[in-house]
C-alpha cells in the first residue's frame, strides 16, 4: 500500500486511516470525490470497504484482476472488492472460520452488482473441477432469477432489489464451494398491483412479453403490448429504453436451465405470470350492492391458467365464507371488496411463487454431502428508503436497515472499545450514536410500535389505519424518536398530514402514512379465494395453497411481526460468523456517471457511521488473537517455543515478541489476547512464518516420505511374497489343467483319425475340422500360378475330396480366364486354332500329341522358293493365301515322289511345282474335296476329288505332308467346315485313278518309308 502513497494528491488515499484530519467530514468525502473523479471507486477504512457506484461499466474485474487480488496480503494491493472478498475467503481455507459479507447502503448505490463480484471472485479462484464448476454455475445463475422476479426499475435504481437476500455459501475443506441457501426477506408485493409514476412492475412480467416466443405467448393467450395490462401500465408509459427485457428472458431461460428446473416447471411459472396479467384486467360492476364481473371470459382465461375451477374462481371474486362456531355465512361483495379480492390474490400468488421459487433454488444448491462444510454469507438486501410517499414497505425496509446498523455498531465500534476496556488495553475513548434507542421504538416488546400495530389489527371492533394512528400518538408521543401531527410543533403540523407520523431514523427522518398500514399487516385473503387455490390441477399453485392452511383455525402472525422474526433470525445467524463490511455509496440522484454530490454524499456518511469507524480504526488496534491461537500459530519463529511451549501461553507469546523484534507501540498485552496496532506489523510476521513453514514442511516432509517409503517397501514385499505363492499356486493348477486338457484333446484326435473317413461325429469332429484347416493352409501355398506350368493338384483328406474337385475345377477356370485375358490376339490365333486341331484329331490322330508343343506357322516354304510362291500368290486376284507348305506328291502310276508346293487360300488348294518356274499342276475347289488321313504316325494326306472334277484332273491326289496336323488345321478352319476330315482306322486305303482303283497299305515296322511294293500297291511303314 505505501507504494502507492506518492499519487495521493490526484487520486486520494488508498485508506482513509491514513488522513492526517481524520475527524473532518469534509476532507472524508473530498477523499472519496478526488478517487471517483479517476474512476477509483474503492477506499478502505481499514478492514471496511467503501464502494462509490459509477453508474457505468469498468474494466477492473476480469481475470487480470482476478489474478492480481489472489492470495495477496490486504496491505498489498489496492482497495478491491476481490480484496475483501479474498480475505474472507482465505481465512475461511486456512483458519475453517465462517464468514459473512455485509453490503448496505441505500437504494441504488450498488449494493446487487457488488454481490455478483464477490460470487464472481469466489467462482474464478476455487477449482474449475467438473462437480464443483457446476455448483458455481448453480450459485451465480440464481441472480438472474431472483432480479428477474424479485427485482424492479423504481425512481432511483434501474434494477433495485424489492426483497432482501442473504446467500450462505458452502465449502468443503479444500475450500471449494460444494453448495448454497438462499433466506428472502420482505419481498415488495404491493408492486404487483400498483407502482409510482415512473416506475415499473418486476421484471418478468415485461421479461415474459418481450422475450416470449409467438407460440409461448399465443399459449398463454398473452399480447406483447405491455399498454394491454393493467398491472403493468395503470395508463401510464414508462421508459424502458435502458432495459432489453428480450436479452434478460433469454439469460434468465438459461439460468432456469443451468439450475435443473424441468420444462413443466417452466411453463407453470410463466403460467402463473400470466394469469396475474389477466387477472388484473378483470373488472367489476356493481348492481344493488354487488359485484359483477364485466368480462367472464377473463376469468375463464385465468382458471385455465392456474387449472382451477372457473365457476368456484367467479364465486370467490363476488363473495366471502366466514365461518363460526355454529354456521358457515356467505355474503356478496360489493365492487371495492370485489377489486380488494381480486388484488389481494394477485399479490398472495406472486407472493407465495416467489417463496417457492427460493425454496427450488435452494433444493439445486444443496450439496451432495453436508458433512464439516464451513460457510461464508453474503447478505444483500434493500437499502434505507426515503420516499416522496412512505407507507408499510419502507417501515419494515428501514426497520431492517436500522438492525443492521445496530450490528455494525455492535461487532465494529461499540463491541471494539467493549473489548479494549475488558482486556485493559489503554487506548482513547470515542464517541458514537448507538441507534438501540430506535430498534426499541420500533420492537420493543409491548412498547414498540410493531406491538401496538398488531394490537390494534387483534382488538374486536372496527380498527382502522386512523384508530391505528391515534393510539400510536397516545403510546408513543413521549419517544424523541417519534413526531406525529398532534406531537409536532406548528411549522412541522403544516407539512405533515394529519395521516402521517414521523420516525427519526439513523439516516435521517422519514415521514410515513398510515394509510394501508393495517390492509398490508393483515394481509388478509378471502378464505374463498385459498379454497379456489387449494384444488388447483397447478403444481406449484397447489404447493403453495395447503389445504392444512385453509383447515386451521388459528389466526396466521401479522407480516411485520413474520418480518421482526425473519430479521432477528438474520441477526442471530450474522453474529456467529466474522464480518466484512462493504458500505456503498451513490454518488447522485440522476444515475449519472461522472457526477458527485457532495452534500448527499455527506448525508450517506452520516448515516452510515463511516466517520465514527474512522475514528475507532485510528484509535485502535488493527489485529488481535488470544494467546492460545497465536503461538499455536507463530511457535515455529522461536527455537524456545518450538515445537512445543510447556509453560503459560501469555508468556510464550511474549518470547515471541521479542524474538521478532516488535516495538512497544507495535503492540499491547491484554489479559487473554495479544493486540497488535498495525497491519504491516502482522503482514511482516506472516511473511516470516511463510518462509519458516515452508522449511519446516520440508524437513516433516522429508521424514515422513522416508517413513511412507519403507513402509511402501515392507507393504510390496510382503506383498510380492504372497503373489510368489498364490502365483506359484496358480502355475501349477493352470498346468495341471493344461495337460488335463492335453490329454482329452489327444484321445479325441486319435479317435478322429481312426474314423475320418467315416462319417462326421462328435468324436472325430474336432480332429476333421483341423484336417480341413490344414488341407487348407496347404493348398493356399501349393496352388499353380498359372494354366501352362501347372503342377499336381496337391492330395487332401477323404473328408475333402468333394470340396477339392470342385476347387479344383473352378481354379483351373479360374487359371484359364486369367490366362485368355492376357493374350495377345497373334496368341490367341494360335490358341484357336490348337483348340480346333484338339478338336480334330485328339484320339484319333497318334502323332497329334507331337505337335502340340509346336507354334503352327502360316508360310512354311523355304526361302529358295519363297519368291515364286510370292509371284503366284500375287495372281489370286482376291483369294487371299491362308497356309502354304512344300509337301511330297505320289504319282497315279508308279508312285513315283515329286516335290510340289501346296497353297490354301480361302477358296481353293493350289498345287505347285516351283522347280526353276511355277507351274500350276492343281486348282481344286475346298469345299468340294475330302482330306482323309490315318490313326497312325504318318503323315499321308489323301485328297478325295469328286467324280464332277476327274474331267479335269486324274484323280486323287496322295501326298506326305512334313506338318500334317498344321496343314490339315489349316484347311478345316479355312473353309469352317470339320466333315472335310475323315480319319479311317484301316490297313488298306483305296484311291481313285481316273476310273481305276489303287490301293494304299499301311502296315507298321521300323524305319519307317513310303515306296511301292511287289504288288503295286503304295506301301507306308509307320512306327509302331
Amino acid at each position: 500500500m505505501e507504494h502507492h502513497l506518492f499519487d495521493r494528491d490526484r487520486v486520494g488515499l488508498q485508506d482513509a486511516v491514513l488522513l492526517e484530519d481524520y475527524t473532518n467530514e469534509n476532507a472524508f468525502v473530498d477523499n472519496l470525490s478526488k478517487r471517483f473523479k479517476e474512476n477509483v471507486i474503492y477506499t478502505y477504512i481499514g478492514p471496511v470497504l467503501v464502494s462509490v457506484n459509477p453508474y457505468k461499466e469498468l474494466n477492473i474485474y476480469g481475470p487480470k484482476d482476478v489474478k492480481e487480488y489472489n492470495n495477496k496480503a490486504f496491505f498489498e494491493v489496492p482497495p478491491h472488492i476481490f480484496a475483501i472478498t479474498d480475505t474472507s475467503y482465505r481465512s475461511l481455507k486456512e483458519e475453517n472460520r465462517e464468514q459473512c459479507i455485509l453490503i448496505s447502503g441505500e437504494s441504488g448505490s450498488g449494493k446487487t452488482e457488488a454481490s455478483k463480484k464477490v460470487l464472481q471472485y469466489i467462482a474464478e479462484v476455487t477449482d474449475h473441477k467438473g462437480q464443483v464448476e457446476r455448483v458455481k454455475d448453480k450459485l451465480l445463475f440464481s441472480n438472474p432469477i431472483l432480479e428477474a422476479f424479485g427485482n424492479a426499475k423504481t425512481g432511483k435504481n434501474d434494477n433495485s432489489s424489492r426483497f432482501g437476500k442473504y446467500m450462505d455459501i458452502q465449502f468443503n475443506y479444500q475450500g471449494n464451494p460444494v453448495g448454497g441457501n438462499i433466506l428472502n426477506y420482505l419481498l415488495e408485493k404491493s408492486r404487483v398491483i400498483t407502482q409510482m409514476p415512473g416506475e415499473r412492475n418486476f421484471h418478468i412480467f415485461y421479461q415474459l412479453l418481450s422475450g416470449a416466443s409467438h407460440e409461448e405467448l399465443e399459449r398463454l393467450m398473452l399480447k406483447r403490448n405491455i399498454s394491454t395490462y393493467y398491472y403493468l401500465s395503470h395508463g401510464e408509459k414508462v421508459n424502458i429504453d435502458k432495459i432489453n427485457d428480450s436479452k434478460n428472458f433469454c439469460d434468465m431461460k438459461k439460468a432456469l436451465n443451468t439450475l435443473e428446473f424441468s420444462e413443466d416447471e417452466q411453463n407453470e411459472m410463466f403460467s402463473i405470470i400470466s394469469a396475474i396479467l389477466h387477472l388484473g384486467n378483470i373488472g367489476f360492476s356493481e348492481n344493488e350492492g354487488m359485484a359483477q364481473i364485466l368480462k367472464p371470459d377473463l376469468v375463464e382465461t385465468v382458471s385455465k391458467l392456474l387449472k382451477c375451477d372457473v365457476l368456484q374462481l367467479k364465486k370467490a371474486l363476488t363473495q366471502k365464507t366466514i365461518e363460526t362456531i355454529r354456521d358457515v355465512v356467505t355474503s356478496p361483495l360489493n365492487r371495492e371488496l370485489s377489486i380488494y379480492a381480486r388484488d389481494a390474490l394477485a399479490k398472495a400468488i406472486y407472493d407465495r411463487l416467489f417463496t417457492w421459487l427460493v425454496q427450488r433454488v435452494n433444493s439445486s444448491l444443496q450439496p451432495t454431502r453436508s458433512n464439516n462444510n464451513v460457510v461464508m454469507g453474503i447478505l444483500d438486501i434493500y437499502g434505507f428508503e426515503i420516499l416522496d410517499k412512505n407507507s408499510f414497505e419502507q417501515l419494515c425496509i428501514n426497520y431492517c436497515n436500522e438492525k443492521l446498523q445496530q450490528l455494525f455498531i455492535d461487532l465494529t465500534l461499540k463491541s471494539e472499545q467493549e473489548e479494549y476496556m475488558k482486556e485493559g488495553i489503554h487506548w482513547q475513548n470515542i464517541e458514537y450514536f448507538d441507534n438501540k434507542l430506535i430498534c426499541d421504538l420500533i420492537e420493543e416488546k409491548h412498547k414498540g410500535l410493531i406491538s401496538f400495530m398488531d394490537e390494534e389489527c387483534l382488538r374486536p371492533g372496527d380498527p382502522n389505519d386512523m384508530t391505528l394512528l391515534e393510539k400510536l400518538n397516545e403510546r408513543l408521543s413521549y419517544h424523541p424518536h417519534f413526531i406525529s401531527h398532534q406531537k409536532a410543533d406548528t411549522k412541522l403540523q403544516k407539512e405533515m398530514k394529519r395521516d402521517e407520523f414521523k420516525v427519526i431514523h439513523y439516516a435521517g427522518a422519514v415521514t410515513y402514512n398510515i394509510r394501508g398500514f393495517m390492509e398490508k399487516n393483515n394481509d388478509l385473503l378471502f378464505r374463498d379465494l385459498r379454497e379456489a387455490m387449494t384444488i388447483s390441477k397447478n403444481s406449484i399453485i397447489h404447493s403453495v395453497f395447503l389445504e392444512a392452511e385453509q383447515r386451521s383455525k388459528k389466526r396466521p402472525e401479522t407480516a411485520i411481526t413474520q418480518f421482526k422474526n425473519s430479521v432477528n433470525n438474520l441477526m442471530s445467524i450474522l453474529h456467529t460468523k466474522e464480518p466484512a463490511y462493504i458500505r456503498c455509496i451513490k454518488p447522485n440522484e440522476d444515475k449519472r456517471a461522472g457526477i458527485f454530490d457532495n452534500d448527499l454524499v455527506k448525508h450517506q456518511v452520516r448515516y452510515l457511521g463511516l466517520m465514527e469507524n474512522l475514528r475507532v480504526r485510528r484509535a485502535g488496534f488493527a489485529y488481535r488473537r488470544t494467546y492460545e491461537r497465536f503461538l499455536q500459530r507463530y511457535k515455529c519463529l522461536s527455537e524456545q517455543t518450538w515445537p512445543n511451549y510447556p509453560g503459560n501461553p501469555k508468556d510464550g507469546v511474549q518470547i515471541l515478541v521479542r524474538t521478532l523484534g516488535y516495538d512497544s507501540e507495535e503492540y499491547q498485552m491484554g489479559r487473554t489476547k495479544i493486540f497488535i496496532r498495525h497491519p504491516k506489523t502482522l503482514f511482516r510476521t506472516e511473511d516470516v512464518f511463510q518462509m519458516k513453514k515452508h522449511e519446516i514442511a520440508a524437513k516433516i516432509q522429508s521424514a515422513w516420505k522416508g517413513l511412507v517409503q519403507r513402509r511402501k517397501y515392507l507393504q510390496m514385499k510382503a506383498a510380492a511374497i504372497m503373489m510368489q505363492k498364490y502365483m506359484r499356486g496358480y502355475l501349477a493348477k493352470r498346468e495341471a489343467e493344461r495337460r488335463k486338457r492335453a490329454v482329452h484333446t489327444i484321445r479325441r484326435f486319435v479317435k478322429g483319425f481312426i474314423t475320418r473317413n467315416g462319417e462326421p461325429t462328435d468324436e472325430n469332429k474336432a480332429f476333421l475340422t483341423a484336417a480341413k484347416v490344414q488341407w487348407l493352409r496347404r493348398l493356399s501355398k501349393g496352388l499353380p500360378k498359372d494354366i501352362l506350368h501347372r503342377k499336381p493338384w496337391p492330395p487332401c483328406p477323404y473328408v475333402c475330396s468333394e470340396a477339392s474337385a470342385h476347387i479344383e475345377q473352378l481354379y483351373g477356370a479360374h487359371l484359364s480366364r486369367v490366362y485368355r485375358f492376357n493374350l495377345t490376339p497373334e496368341k490367341k490365333r494360335q490358341m484357336e486354332l490348337k483348340v480346333l486341331a484338339e478338336k480334330l484329331f485328339r484320339g484319333k490322330k497318334k502323332n497329334y500329341r507331337d505337335s502340340i508343343p509346336n507354334l503352327f506357322e502360316f508360310d512354311r516354304i523355304p526361302e529358295t522358293t519363297l519368291a515364286l510362291k510370292q509371284s503366284y500368290s500375287s495372281q489370286l486376284n482376291g483369294d487371299k493365301e491362308a497356309y502354304s507348305t512344300n509337301v511330297i506328291k505320289y504319282d497315279r502310276h508308279g508312285y513315283k515322289p515329286r516335290e510340289r508346293t501346296i497353297i490354301i487360300s480361302k477358296q481353293n488348294l493350289h498345287v505347285l511345282d516351283c522347280k526353276g518356274s511355277v507351274k500350276l499342276k492343281h486348282c481344286l475347289p475346298l469345299k468340294s474335296l475330302r482330306f482323309i488321313v490315318t490313326t497312325e504316325n504318318d503323315n499321308i494326306l489323301l485328297v478325295q476329288i469328286p467324280e464332277d472334277l476327274m474331267n479335269k484332273d486324274k484323280g486323287d491326289l496322295i501326298l506326305e505332308v512334313p506338318h500334317l496336323i498344321e496343314a490339315v488345321t489349316m484347311v478345316v478352319d479355312t473353309i469352317q467346315n470339320p466333315d472335310v476330315l475323315i480319319v479311317i482306322d484301316k490297313q488298306h486305303i483305296e484311291h481313285n485313278m481316273k476310273g481305276k482303283h489303287g490301293t494304299i497299305d499301311i502296315q507298321k515296322g521300323d524305319p519307317p518309308k513310303i515306296h511301292r511294293d511287289k504288288s503295286g500297291h503304295l506301301l507306308i511303314v509307320v512306327s509302331p
